[in-house]
């Protein structure tokens, strides 16, 4: 995969969105529009039937080149309550592994009448490629939604983080938010990053041991901190991120024991941040690495409505591209 992105498609010379590839370059405006959809696509779960009709007769393909449970189900979830067709591309078994490129393999799926992509890839800029081939063929019926690429984004899951920050706290202006852990492998803190400086957050705070921090240039308008008590102190939003182990090229850890020592959250450290803080993940977790249990099944997490908040947020997501 080339190392440098093609320039951003997402928006059309109407100023609406054809793809969503990154928070990264999205007007504010398009953001709230999203969170505000996604807000009315909420009471659909608690109906007996689960269905609106806004995607029907459309195909939603899924192509994860990167295993991914939470993600892939809550956007065929998402895409089956919009009334499409969805089908699952078994990237084991498909032509890709057997040499067909990436783009070939996209050729032959547009010939079956695809409407919409779904992508997440281990390579940085792979969703990017697909949209540029297919503005380039005129395609602009097609979109294309990045489900994660490389280290590079993971924009939904930026949304949906948005989308619980603002059910809980209402406003974005005076809220202290840490993230903490892993950022420098993490495309969901890159997403999260760009979406609250664009909705105005006042101080954005980066926790972690300094080998699984970035470049300062990569973390502008950031407060670094090497200290979790520190760090966490008076905040009102904590973010714990994975460890993630397969993206690390050599040891930048001692050990997961000594990791948990320093950076994991315990009800400890926690009473450290504003007394009604809320605790979010991305998921998965691991428990007794980055979170303690305690914890992550207590009061203030709301890891699993951040799951649920997902479904509602792909559905925006899916229903906006689609012209609804």
């Amino acid at each position: 995969m080339r190392n440098s992105l093609p320039p951003n498609p997402q928006i059309d010379a109407n100023g609406a969105l054809t793809h969503l590839l990154s928070i990264d370059g999205l007007p504010r405006e398009i953001v709230l529009n999203i969170l505000d959809t996604a807000s009315s696509f909420l009471e659909v779960s608690d109906r007996d039937v689960k269905k609106v009709p806004l995607l029907r007769g459309k195909s939603v393909f899924n192509l994860f080149f990167e295993n991914s449970t939470r993600t892939r189900t809550t956007f065929e979830i998402a895409a089956k309550r919009l009334s499409a067709d969805v089908i699952n591309l078994d990237v084991a078994r498909s032509s890709t592994s057997k040499g067909e490129t990436l783009l070939d393999t996209i050729d032959n799926l547009v010939s079956m009448h695809a409407d919409m992509f779904v992508v997440r890839h281990v390579s940085s800029g792979a969703p990017y490629l697909i949209a540029d081939h297919l503005n380039r063929l005129g395609r602009s019926d097609i979109h294309v939604i990045n489900a994660g690429d490389g280290r590079h984004a993971h924009p939904t899951q930026g949304l949906l983080d948005m989308f619980t920050i603002r059910h809980y706290k209402k406003d974005f202006s005076g809220l202290r938010i840490a993230i903490v852990g892993d950022i420098l492998h993490s495309r969901v803190a890159r997403s999260d990053i760009r979406a609250l400086s664009a909705l105005g957050a006042t101080e954005i705070r980066l926790i972690g041991p300094k080998t699984l921090l970035p470049a300062e240039m990569d973390i502008a308008g950031t407060r670094v901190f090497n200290s979790l008590r520190e760090g966490i102190r008076d905040c009102d939003v904590v973010i714990m991120l994975r460890l993630q182990s397969e993206r690390m090229n050599g040891a930048l850890l001692p050990s997961a024991r000594e990791y948990f020592n320093c950076y994991g959250l315990t009800p400890e450290v926690l009473a450290l941040a504003s007394p009604d803080a809320i605790v979010m993940h991305p998921g998965p977790m691991n428990r007794g690495v980055e979170i303690d249990s305690e914890v992550a099944d207590g009061p203030q997490a709301v890891i699993l409505n951040q799951v649920t908040f997902g479904i509602a947020i792909r559905m925006a997501v899916m229903s906006l591209l689609a012209g609804n």
